[in-house]
């Protein structure tokens, strides 16, 4: 899709303030919309939307489908009626971090007591809103919220560890659960209902600013999710239902071991058959929730680092080929020639990557943290940039600016100050205007650097299992001056907002 000379900020919504202990759908995101309008700002990009599990990892959900009921406002329930005032008065955890466990205890439980009261009092409009959205998204509705039920039920246990007859979805199964878990079955339903409602306000308003949303489309699904549950024949499985082969990156940038993700592999032969129904569904969902999307490990759709799965690191793997292309026209067919989607293409991209990301037109992303290890033919640079691309500072995997800058041994410092022309007066200030004053059509800024943040506001270290996605933003943080100083920027170089097309 044509993207006109704009820039945005990346931020996930769990990294918004508010006194409930993580960002949600509420005042402070619509407060961060008119933020980025009075920035000349014409995106908001954020991380993967799905319900998390293990690690509070955007990557990792238990659905590729449904919201994360973490996110909902509390606040919008109360003012449509559903809870009360004095459900929620008193709470004021502490903000800058997120409070993940506490979070999930008070919203099932607020979610569990909303659904009663809309199930008992909601007026009949509500109630046949609710039941167009369960029929409209019945495709996975259905799975996830039984899925959901059944984890409870079980202790939290992985599904391939549930009693054989509900793991292997025997219709008798399903038929009793679905009566015995009726209850919690329609209150994952009800949560998935406000979810996407409160999303969809948030879109319109951000849409009507002048702002559009980048949204994030993981390229794998966990395995202890809903859609392995219900689709086993689609992925890489053994008998016990257990994966054969998963997915990873050999050693890179990040880690010398590189990354065994841990997710199953498709069974791209079973897509192929069907027409890549599955995946045509999955694009067209995650487009009806924002404007654009990036597709995090672009790479694996002409080849995914495929690592036993008795392996223990990414190091034993090898890369199989992927059926990229014919899923790229399928989307095409469907979606239209211009496909709205950023390609993800970091880490070891060969030729081959390069063909179907350009075949396509799909803008890829320049990272400027990874401009200054070698000579002038770096790619990263921005004299070596190319308009069809997005170029960052940073992003969530990577450290902040000024944590990056803090750590530069001197040689690499040195090519930076060289590259400037000064001694790096105003990081990360410095590395923001380079990437405004780039040739790249999208630049897109961690909150993060604009607030001018070290390493301990870094989101996510790639090969950590636990310690990250928990920063948020102080309230008081986003300060007129900020606006003011990036507005001036987007002038400068171009990228004055834009009302969507």
């Amino acid at each position: 899709m044509p993207i006109p000379r704009s820039s945005g900020v990346l931020l996930h919504p769990t990294s918004l303030p508010g006194r409930f202990g993580l960002g949600d759908l509420g005042g402070e995101a619509f407060a961060f919309v008119d933020f980025l309008a009075a920035a000349g700002q014409s995106w908001w990009q954020i991380l993967p939307l799905g319900p998390t599990g293990y690690g509070h990892s955007p990557y990792s959900a238990y659905s590729a489908f449904a919201g994360n009921p973490l996110l909902i406002s509390l606040e919008r329930l109360v003012e449509c009626g559903e809870l009360e005032a004095a459900d929620i008065g008193g709470i004021a955890m502490a903000e800058g971090v997120a409070h993940f466990g506490f979070v999930q205890g008070l919203k099932e439980r607020l979610l569990r007591k909303a659904a009663r009261t809309f199930a008992a009092e909601a007026p009949r409009p509500r109630r046949d809103a609710f039941d167009r959205f369960c029929l409209d998204q019945a495709f996975w509705l259905n799975d996830h919220a039984i899925f959901q039920a059944l984890r409870r039920q079980f202790k939290d246990q992985s599904w391939s560890r549930w009693p054989e007859g509900i793991r292997r979805r025997e219709q008798s199964a399903l038929h009793h659960w679905g009566s015995e878990l009726a209850e919690a079955i329609h209150v994952h339903k009800y949560a998935q209902f406000v979810f996407f409602e409160q999303w969809h306000i948030l879109k319109d308003y951000a849409n009507r600013k002048g702002v559009g949303l980048i949204g994030d489309i993981p390229i794998f699904v966990a395995f202890d999710s809903a859609d392995v549950w219900a689709n086993p024949e689609l992925f890489h499985l053994d008998a016990t239902e257990q994966p054969t082969v998963v997915a990873g990156v050999p050693p890179d940038y990040f880690s010398k071991t590189g990354q065994r993700w841990g997710n199953p592999l498709y069974r791209w032969e079973r897509m192929v058959e069907d027409d890549f129904a599955w995946w045509l569904t999955r694009f067209r969902a995650n487009l009806a929730l924002t404007d654009l999307v990036r597709i995090d490990h672009f790479r694996g759709f002409e080849a995914c680092w495929t690592i036993p799965a008795e392996e223990p690191t990414a190091v034993n793997g090898s890369w199989e080929p992927v059926p990229g292309t014919a899923l790229f026209n399928r989307l095409r067919q469907e979606l239209g020639e211009d496909l709205p989607l950023i390609a993800e293409d970091l880490g070891i991209i060969t030729p081959e990557v390069e063909a179907l990301r350009d075949g396509f037109g799909l803008p890829g992303m320049k990272i400027l943290h990874f401009a200054f290890g070698g000579d002038a033919d770096n790619p990263y640079l921005p004299h070596n940039l190319t308009r069809d691309c997005v170029v960052y500072t940073g992003t969530h995997d990577n450290d902040t600016s000024l944590g990056w800058w803090k750590s530069l041994a001197k040689a690499e410092r040195d090519r930076v100050r060289e590259y400037l022309g000064h001694g790096g007066r105003e990081m990360p200030w410095d590395l923001i205007r380079l990437a405004q004053a780039s040739v790249a059509q999208l630049c897109i800024l961690p909150l993060q650097d604009l607030l001018g943040l070290g390493a301990d506001a870094r989101m996510n270290t790639p090969g950590l299992a636990t310690g990250n996605w928990g920063w948020r933003y102080r309230p008081g943080d986003l300060k007129p001056e900020i606006a003011e100083r990036l507005s001036r920027l987007a002038a400068v170089y171009g990228r004055v907002r834009r009302p969507l097309s």
